[in-house]
Parts: structure tokens; C-alpha cells; sequence
């Protein structure tokens, strides 16, 4: 953070970001030198963040850039949360946003984008896309308003305790932000 605290001061760089942080990473780089924002998985499917990355970063001003929004794609049969037994288990879950987004004229991932972009002022997502069509799909969810209710509705349709299957493929499970932690100097 030193290094990067002295290129801002230089003029090299404007902001500085973390990506995949923990908690103590956090405290001690902001410490040092504001972080503008810290990038972490975040959607319907991976909540792990709400309870303590979340209220850091808003008690400290820190932007939270969400990626995988649409928890990889839904249903991207490689990813451990989506292939055998999980996707089983997983596909009921996702039968419930269907019917949520149906309710909502949307799609299910407009539903997951416009859930996201409910949560916090702090909060922005960077869906991935590579087409034109997904991405009118991705602008079409800023189209979704959701009530307080709606919210706790689309929640309770996919409660976190009963998402099956890991986060992360096993060889990085060690590189999230729960496990992995700078060492203090």
C-alpha cells in the first residue's frame, strides 16, 4: 500500500483497489491509504459478504465492485455450484427466481441485476457479456424496481444457507477473501 499510496502521490495513478480482500486487509490498507473500492463476488447465490465486508466497506466509503452478479451465469454447468448433485438441488432455487422474475415481466438475470443494484448506493455490478443481446438484457434490469418486500421476497427464494456446492473451484477456494490475508509487517 506504501507503493501504490507513493504512485498516487506522483500522479501515476488516481485510485487505488482491492480485489478478493478480507476484512483485515481492508482496515490495514485503508489505514494507509484511502481504497476507492474492493472487488468481491456478490449476488443472490454468494451473500458471504454481508456481514462483514459489506459494513466495512460502508463504514469506511468503500465502493464494492460485484462481479459474477448473475452467479456465473446461472447454471454454468462447469462451476461446482451448478454440476451434478448441486445443480440438482440448485435448479429449485432457480426455479423460484423464475417465477419471481415472471411476476416482475423481467428476466431472471434482470431480477438478479436489479436485486443487486438495490442493496447499497455502494454497490455496483460488473456483469460479464459477449453479445450485444445480453448486454440490452443486463440494461434492461435498471427497468426492475423492487419494493422493500420484493427484496425479501427474491431473498427468501433463494436462501444462502441452501445454496449447495462451493463458491470457487477447489485449487482457489484458498485465494478468497475469508481464507486469504496479507500478512501484517
Amino acid at each position: 500500500m506504501g507503493e501504490l499510496k507513493k504512485l498516487v502521490n506522483e500522479g501515476k495513478i488516481r485510485y487505488i483497489g482491492l480485489s478478493e480482500a478480507s476484512v483485515d486487509t481492508i482496515r490495514r490498507a485503508h489505514a494507509v491509504h484511502p481504497i476507492t473500492a474492493v472487488q468481491m463476488e456478490y449476488s443472490l447465490w454468494c451473500r458471504e459478504i454481508e456481514n462483514e465486508i459489506i459494513p466495512l466497506c460502508r463504514q469506511l466509503g468503500i465502493g464494492i465492485v460485484s462481479y459474477s452478479p448473475s452467479a456465473e451465469g446461472f447454471l454454468v454447468y462447469t462451476h461446482p455450484r451448478f454440476n451434478g448433485e448441486n445443480l440438482e438441488k440448485n435448479k429449485l432455487l432457480y426455479g423460484k427466481l423464475a417465477n419471481l422474475a415472471a411476476k416482475h415481466a423481467c428476466t431472471v438475470p434482470q431480477l438478479a441485476l436489479a436485486w443487486l443494484l438495490h442493496q447499497d448506493n455502494y454497490i455496483v455490478p460488473i456483469p460479464g457479456t459477449t453479445q450485444v443481446k445480453n448486454l440490452d438484457i443486463n440494461i434492461g434490469s435498471l427497468d426492475v424496481k423492487l419494493t422493500e418486500e420484493d427484496l425479501k421476497e427474491i431473498c427468501d427464494a433463494v436462501p444462502i444457507d441452501e445454496v449447495c456446492g462451493d463458491r470457487e473451484f477447489e485449487l482457489f477456494a484458498k485465494y478468497v477473501w475469508n481464507y486469504a490475508n496479507t500478512p501484517a509487517k
